[in-house]
């Protein structure tokens, strides 16, 4: 567990939800070409990447204190959503069942970082 004292408990929750979002995500992407088939389908691994993507800098901007990250978590909760949404097309799969109630947790956790979001310059 990476631990990050300067940062609240909620942002430390997200930062963590979202380097095992990441984790699962990778892992996903691997499964479903190995899988083949629906699983392997250009759109699904697009989102995995995508969320994938999105919780590493996410997590990335939190740890380093950028003021951008709520901009990061809006993007990140966003593309979580989706890649749970894509997963639960194939539910009835374990793995795909475990990633997408790991992406609905990253999403919830960055959905409240980005909360009172306001893109002022």
């Amino acid at each position: 567990m990476v631990q990050v004292t300067r940062h609240s408990q909620e942002m430390q929750n997200c930062i963590e939800e979202c380097i095992s979002c990441h984790s699962i995500c990778i892992a996903s992407v691997q499964y479903c070409l190995e899988k083949g088939g629906k699983h392997a389908r250009a759109d699904h691994i697009q989102t995995l990447r995508d969320c994938a993507d999105t919780c590493q800098t996410s997590a990335d901007f939190m740890l380093s204190g950028s003021p951008l990250h709520p901009l990061t978590c809006a993007v990140c909760a966003e593309a979580c959503e989706r890649c749970a949404k894509s997963c639960d097309t194939m539910k009835e799969d374990e793995q795909m069942k475990e990633c997408g109630e790991q992406c609905r947790i990253c999403a919830e956790s960055c959905r409240k970082m980005s909360e009172g979001l306001s893109i002022a310059a």
